[in-house]
């Protein structure tokens, strides 16, 4: 009788798990959070793939039952930052570079220029989402470009249907930016935690 009474008691005792709904409610909720905070720390525009680095960091803390505050987020952008702003400033130098391409080929003063448009979008593109899948592969103490060079080889030869996924999170942002630009932030959390997905997806 009291071991059935030790049991009971035991079994009261015991916290009961949150529902699988409430955990992909926080998770939402937590994306949305840190896309807020993505955006702000990437105002600086030489600080938006650290910015999205230190946002992929803590939604992976998150996932993984790890401390996860806002300190610990600025502290994994400055770290990202002093560590990759040459990095950064190199891809978006790529994007300028890209960007002057497409505006020489739109204004049809050079042969070919539907072609060279087209090169120009698409390269773009692959600029942008393998500068998010370096940026959501790093981890303090890693070099840039070493994880560039990872990310480029799992983007376009190893894992392309990753690289895809996070194209379609691109298109999400800017139709979101297009229609309210303050929805523009939480779809960038929702793209942060595309990127961990992906990122991890790629690892299995």
């Amino acid at each position: 009788m009291a071991r059935n009474t030790a049991v009971r008691n035991t079994a009261v005792r015991t916290p009961e798990r949150p529902s699988r709904r409430l955990v992909r409610f926080s998770l939402f909720a937590e994306c949305l959070l840190t896309g807020v905070w993505v955006v702000l720390a990437a105002l600086p525009l030489l600080t938006l793939l650290p910015s999205f680095a230190a946002g992929c960091a803590h939604l992976r803390r998150h996932l993984d039952g790890e401390r996860s505050t806002l300190r610990d987020f600025v502290s994994g952008v400055r770290e990202a930052t002093r560590s990759g702003w040459r990095f950064s400033l190199l891809w978006w130098a790529a994007l300028a570079l890209l960007a002057f391409d497409l505006r020489v080929a739109r204004t049809g003063a050079l042969p070919g220029g539907p072609a060279l448009i087209a090169v120009s979008v698409a390269g773009t593109l692959a600029v942008i989402v393998l500068g998010l899948r370096t940026a959501a592969a790093w981890r303090p103490g890693d070099g840039w470009a070493a994880v560039a060079r990872t990310a480029v080889r799992r983007g376009l030869a190893a894992d392309p249907g990753g690289s895809l996924l996070l194209a379609g999170g691109l298109a999400v942002v800017t139709v979101a930016a297009w229609q309210l630009l303050p929805l523009a932030a939480p779809a960038v959390g929702a793209l942060a935690a595309c990127a961990v997905a992906v990122e991890r997806r790629a690892r299995v």
